[in-house]
Order: C-alpha cells, then sequence, then structure tokens
C-alpha cells in the first residue's frame, strides 16, 4: 500500500510551543512581500531569539489577561504567544509600520488579536507604559545608536510601574553595552537562555525585575 506524501504547508511555519511562526516561504507572506512595503528595520522575518524569549515565559510566566508591550515587534510573536498562551492584552510597536501586514497575519494564523502602534523607543511614553506587567523587545539593539533609547525607555518603563523588563539578543555588542549600563543603574542581570529547539544557539536576555528594585 503506498502512503501519501506529508503535506508541505508544515514547512512554511516553526511550531513552537503552542504557536506558529511563518516563515518567509509562506504564501502569504511572499503574497505581502509582493504586494506591501518590505520592512526597512530588519522585520523580514521571525528572529530566533523570540524562541528564547518564548521558553523563559513559559517558565517565568506572566499572570492572565496582562497587560504587555512588546517593542520593535517585528512579526509580533512574542506578544502572539503571550496573547495564546495567557490570554495577554498586547501593545505591539515598532518604529517601521511596514510591519503590521505580517503582524496581522501571524496573529490571524495564530487565532488571537494584538493592537499595534508604529512608534519609535523614544517615542513611548509614561502614559503608554502606565499599567502594563511586562514589557519585551528581542533582536532590537543590533546598531549602537539604539543603545542610548533603549536604556532610557528601560528608565521610563521603571518609572512608570511596568514590573518587568526582558530584551533577548544573540549577545551582539551594542546589546552588551545596553546590559552594562542597565545592570549598573537598574540591577538588570543577563540570564543565557536555550529555547530547546534543535541546533538553536543559547540567547541572552536582559532581565529587569522592577519590582524587586523597589523592594
Amino acid at each position: 500500500m503506498s502512503s501519501r506524501p506529508p503535506s508541505s504547508a508544515a514547512t512554511h511555519w516553526y511550531t513552537f510551543r503552542g504557536v506558529r511562526a511563518l516563515k518567509s516561504t509562506h504564501p502569504e507572506v511572499r503574497r505581502l512581500k509582493r504586494a506591501e512595503d518590505n520592512p526597512s528595520l530588519h522585520g523580514n522575518k521571525v528572529w530566533h531569539s523570540s524562541f528564547a524569549l518564548i521558553d523563559y515565559l513559559h517558565r517565568h510566566p506572566v499572570r492572565p489577561g496582562a497587560r504587555v508591550i512588546d517593542v520593535g515587534c517585528g512579526w509580533g510573536l512574542n506578544g502572539i504567544w503571550l496573547a495564546r498562551r495567557y490570554g495577554a492584552r498586547v501593545l505591539a510597536v515598532d518604529a517601521d509600520p511596514a510591519v503590521e501586514p505580517y503582524l496581522r497575519l501571524q496573529a490571524r494564523i495564530n487565532r488571537v488579536e494584538i493592537e499595534f502602534l508604529p512608534r519609535r523607543f523614544e517615542q513611548l511614553d509614561a502614559r503608554l507604559l502606565a499599567g502594563a506587567e511586562l514589557l519585551t523587545g528581542t533582536d532590537i539593539c543590533f546598531w549602537d545608536e539604539m543603545v542610548e533609547p533603549l536604556y532610557r525607555l528601560l528608565r521610563r518603563a521603571g518609572k512608570a510601574g511596568v514590573e518587568r523588563a526582558i530584551v533577548g539578543d544573540p549577545g551582539r555588542p551594542p546589546f552588551w553595552s545596553l546590559a552594562e549600563r542597565v545592570g549598573k543603574r537598574l540591577g538588570a542581570e543577563v540570564v543565557e537562555h536555550a529555547s530547546g529547539r534543535r541546533g538553536a544557539a543559547p540567547k541572552q536576555l536582559l532581565v529587569t525585575d522592577y519590582a524587586k528594585l523597589r523592594g
């Protein structure tokens, strides 16, 4: 008896902890690339630091229904997973508005709703940050000029009452510059964390626990 060939659909996404992360080869992603403006700030795929962050948050969860802000969201996997797993109310933020159609597509495929706001780091003020339990961002500190606005954002987040912030990265030099400043001023620590995906290298997570800092 001949067996049917496996479906090729799953070759167009990764499945990780109950969420689908689309690959650039996905037919609907390819359609968007033909029809829409292409993202200009490296928001052209799901970056692998997101998987390490998701696995870390699986082990250190947020409260159900928590308000979360995902900065430099790109295609939005961090927030999509939090919305799907914990029912989080997610505000996804990116300086490049061209990522929104990709975020919307990935959210629709994962059957969640995500709010999107086109803003740079320095445009996130206390009004937007207030009431958030968690601020996340992965692969968002890849240029030297990003260190200062990210550091200031993390300071504002603490003053606005955010409980925790996590920035993930493979370990680029600008990330380590940020980690040094935030560690000295805000008591953050860097946690090396592997997602457990086959062949995936460990990533660096800069974890700022504001609640602990406040005592």
